[in-house]
């Protein structure tokens, strides 16, 4: 027989519905059954297969790319980066090894309009999307215009930046970035070379963006 409090107790907690203990012990008994080996195992099975796939590529697999129009069929390790499959493996040594961190812009091609430093992306990356490089912007014999107006405009030195410096020129005037002096030296300073050309390579390219301006 309970004491006289404890049973004053249990009879107010019977009258009042269940006691916050005999809640605790009720869910308590309930996640247990939850998370039964069997059901958490089930629970597992259902997650991984509702899981996004992420495989994990390893070793040399098929590559196909899309350069200057041309289908290239390759198979490089997942790791090889977009500029050293164009001058080792396929001989396109217009885009230079420069810095080869990103940083200096000689390795500037276009993958699907947009100018991206070949050196920081894998070539498996670049797989569907058309990637141009400095030899095929030209048509034939005609020059692209940004070609006709470093040449017109002496906007080379050494040459070593040259190519990065066109494609990027070219990717700056279509992205509307070259309206000012300023301003296309500000979108252009991704292409680090500032030789005693740089004025002669400004000039080009605020060149074609009035030509363009013009329709």
């Amino acid at each position: 027989m309970l004491p006289p409090d404890q049973s004053s107790d249990a009879a107010n907690s019977a009258a009042a519905g269940p006691s916050r203990r005999t809640f605790l012990k009720q869910t308590g008994g309930l996640l247990g059954v939850a998370l039964a080996p069997p059901l958490a195992g089930q629970a597992e099975a259902i997650a991984d297969k509702m899981a996004p796939a992420s495989p994990i590529l390893s070793g040399p697999t098929n590559v196909s790319l899309t350069i200057n129009g041309q289908t290239k069929n390759l198979r490089l390790e997942p790791r090889t980066t977009l500029l050293d499959t164009l001058r080792e493996y396929l001989d396109l040594t217009g885009s230079k090894k420069g810095c080869d961190h990103g940083q200096c812009g000689a390795c500037t091609v276009l993958v699907d309009g947009q100018r991206v430093n070949s050196c920081l992306t894998l070539a498996i990356m670049a797989q569907g999307k058309p990637i141009t490089t400095i030899e095929g912007l030209a048509k034939g014999d005609d020059l692209h215009p940004m070609q006709e107006a470093f040449l017109k405009h002496d906007g080379f030195q050494c040459g070593y930046c040259t190519p990065g410096q066109i494609m990027s020129g070219v990717a700056c005037v279509k992205e509307g970035h070259a309206t000012t002096d300023a301003q296309t030296r500000e979108w252009m300073s991704g292409n680090l070379c500032r030789c005693g050309a740089y004025p002669n390579i400004l000039a080009a390219v605020r060149e074609v963006a009035g030509q363009q301006a013009k329709g």
